[in-house]
């Protein structure tokens, strides 16, 4: 089976992508892994072949540093403004996967670009597999609205929000998805609707733990739910000036931010150190914008190993992104979440409910703030409970998600046998009702 990748966004976006791919090609798939430029090596660093598609990341964070709508107090103006940014690659990104997928048996992509994919596998008469890291499917269980008072709404308000947030993506995207549309009638022959038997599989595989937002479960019906898409395994060995450090004292604070844009790096830094200083903590920062750094109190290095070092940490302060929270979720430390945009401020808001960490947004990030976030996070009850979820993390997320694709394989065979390699036209796509639903945590 020749399997396309396609997961465009950040270094966070594009790691699941890699993994999976890497670990379908050891089954002996053939694969392609396409993420955005600045990231090809990245994920060639997996050990995968990777090709670039769409935009360079960096230019899309500077125009979202350079976007005030994203530190906006109004929901609506923060959501045109992802959506804005979204648009912004979303020519570039069609023409290079129009290229790229001429080939490809399956199509597997992220939430970033899901409607791009969508339409291309559509098109092409292949199965689309989309990676969902968060639950953003219209249900009941799951505040629309990542705040305190979000959480007190009735399901039914929950249901019709999400309902509603969808519409309105899909509408900010017409434009685009019409444009791409017509690009592909007037390039390739349209088959006939005669020589089609069945629309190609089209499924939502649910790379989260379920187990985080309680009675969703119950609503996702025979979506696959696989886990997070971390990677495998034991850790590599800590470099040994840092494996050093760690033991040289207490359990360090964790301070990292990803991708994320920093306005002003110099005042954050100095933010944590002051904050850890005064709760007589030792940091360890990371991150590309901060000068490098190896003090008794305070480390400072471009990045690390989350998986070697998160679990030799007291917490982590991070920005919330998926993978970044499944990381200090299975070291067992709490999180102190000051998101910027997306789905962060849900992980934030869902950790601080459930009692593994605390929320704030970044662009209401203060010393006086950050510290009494501090204090609460490293409350004994909450440590005590972010250590027990640690002990039930599963790290089989990825090999489940291959699990699912692979079971995609029949329709892939039996389509090619229905009509011939010629692309189907541009139809609504079904999602296959055979997929058995995984719960991490519990019994596979």
């Amino acid at each position: 089976m020749t399997v396309l990748l396609a997961f465009a966004g950040s270094r966070g976006d594009a790691q699941p992508g890699a993994l999976l791919g890497r670990e379908l090609a050891a089954r002996g798939h053939r694969v392609t892994v396409a993420v955005s430029p600045n990231l090809v090596e990245f994920a060639t660093g997996y050990g995968v072949s990777a090709v670039p598609f769409g935009v360079d990341t960096a230019e899309l964070l500077r125009a979202q540093q350079q976007d005030r709508r994203f530190s906006s107090w109004n929901p609506v103006q923060r959501i045109r403004a992802l959506v804005d940014l979204q648009r912004r690659g979303f020519a570039e990104a069609a023409r290079d996967l129009r290229s790229i997928a001429e080939d490809a048996d399956v199509l597997v992509t992220g939430m970033a670009c899901e409607e791009l994919a969508a339409e291309i596998a559509t098109a092409r008469g292949i199965p689309l597999a989309a990676l969902h890291f968060f639950p953003i499917r219209a249900n009941r269980s799951v505040p629309v609205v990542p705040t305190a008072w979000g959480n007190r709404l009735p399901g039914k308000a929950n249901q019709l929000g999400w309902q509603a947030l969808g519409k309105a993506r899909a509408l900010s995207l017409t434009p685009e998805v019409t444009a791409l549309r017509r690009a592909i009638h007037e390039t390739v022959r349209v088959e006939s609707a005669s020589a089609v038997t069945e629309s190609p599989a089209r499924i939502a595989i649910q790379a989260f733990d379920i187990e985080l937002f309680p009675g969703l479960g119950d609503e996702l019906g025979s979506a696959p739910v696989t886990g997070f898409p971390v990677v495998p395994g034991e850790a590599d060995a800590i470099p040994r000036l840092l494996s050093e450090w760690l033991r040289a004292g207490e359990p360090p604070v964790y301070a990292g931010f990803g991708s994320m844009p920093v306005a002003d790096p110099h005042a954050v830094e100095q933010m944590v150190r002051d904050v850890c200083r005064r709760q007589g903590r030792r940091v360890l920062l990371t991150g590309s914008m901060f000068a490098p750094e190896y003090g008794p109190k305070v480390t400072v290095l471009p990045q690390v190993d989350h998986r070697a070092v998160l679990p030799r940490c007291a917490l982590a302060i991070h920005h919330g992104g998926a993978g970044t929270t499944a990381a200090a979720l299975r070291a067992g430390v709490p999180s102190v979440i000051c998101s910027v945009q997306a789905d962060q401020s849900f992980w934030g808001r869902q950790l601080d409910v459930l009692g593994l960490g605390v929320t704030l947004p970044f662009a209401q990030l203060s010393a006086d703030r950050l510290e009494r976030a501090l204090i609460r996070a490293t409350d004994p009850t909450v440590m005590l409970r972010a250590s027990a979820y640690g002990t039930r993390f599963r790290d089989d997320g990825v090999a489940r998600a291959a699990d699912v694709i692979e079971s995609l394989s029949s329709s892939v065979y039996s389509s090619s046998a229905q009509v011939n390699s010629a692309p189907r036209s541009v139809d609504s796509a079904a999602r296959p009702s055979g997929a058995a639903t995984i719960r991490i945590g519990g019994a596979p």
